[in-house]
């Protein structure tokens, strides 16, 4: 009994060490990518970065591709969850639209590593590229805007009028592409708290119903319910 607890002990304790490793190695990896760039850095630096062997890197990843999009992957699951929980703090949906925004910018400001890497290193790799741009974890984070628009419509806050997957895509184009500037940018001209209130005024004003429309909208609903 004392040796196989010996045995799961230490298959725990293992299982913890490659975990904590691979960890280290892809946070290792977030530096080199947004310090050398996607294409320029190698696979002998993040090791260095990381205080591991260059082969030990080939245990957890293929290669420099694979290092990438599971460092996408990992860390926006990790950003997914704590959007949902911010998001989950209101019930309004406009509310929410302007807390996503403003969440969205204040990833960018708070972790600048990763947002570079996010933001600029995954379009250099071809296979991300082709093989995941409809990946599961950017579709998520895409969904958390179309369903903040399907509760505003029920609710009828937004235009009905409207398609979720047109202007989610539309917002964010619109965080992305300032997102990028801001992260290439080396005066940081423009305020992140600055701009996210004015993306959030800019999307919520054509967005929301207006009091003609939004009695027009509750009569409808009405009549459907008559009927």
């Amino acid at each position: 009994m004392a040796l196989m607890a010996h045995r799961q002990n230490g298959t725990r304790e293992n299982g913890r060490t490659r975990a904590d490793k691979r960890g280290k190695i892809l946070k290792s990896a977030v530096k080199v990518f947004a310090r050398k760039g996607f294409y320029n850095a190698k696979i002998s630096e993040i090791a260095h970065q990381a205080g591991v062997a260059d082969g030990t890197i080939y245990l957890y990843f293929k290669n420099k591709d694979d290092i990438l999009i599971c460092l996408f992957e990992e860390n926006m699951g990790k950003i997914i969850e704590a959007f949902q929980a911010k998001l989950a703090t209101t019930a309004d949906p406009a509310d929410k639209l302007r807390l996503f925004i403003h969440q969205h910018f204040e990833l960018v400001r708070t972790m600048p590593d990763l947002a570079a890497v996010i933001q600029l290193e995954l379009r250099q790799s071809n296979k991300f590229i082709k093989e995941y741009r409809g990946g599961s974890r950017f579709n998520d984070y895409l969904n958390l805007i179309s369903g903040i628009l399907h509760e505003g419509q029920n609710a009828g806050v937004f235009r009905n009028d409207l398609l979720p997957g047109i202007i989610k895509r539309a917002l964010f184009g619109a965080l992305d592409e300032f997102s990028t500037l801001w992260v290439l940018s080396k005066d940081k001209r423009y305020d992140l708290h600055d701009a996210a209130e004015q993306i959030s005024n800019l999307f919520l004003e054509g967005l929301c119903l207006g009091k003609e429309q939004k009695a027009k909208s509750k009569k409808q609903t009405a009549n459907g319910k008559n009927k």
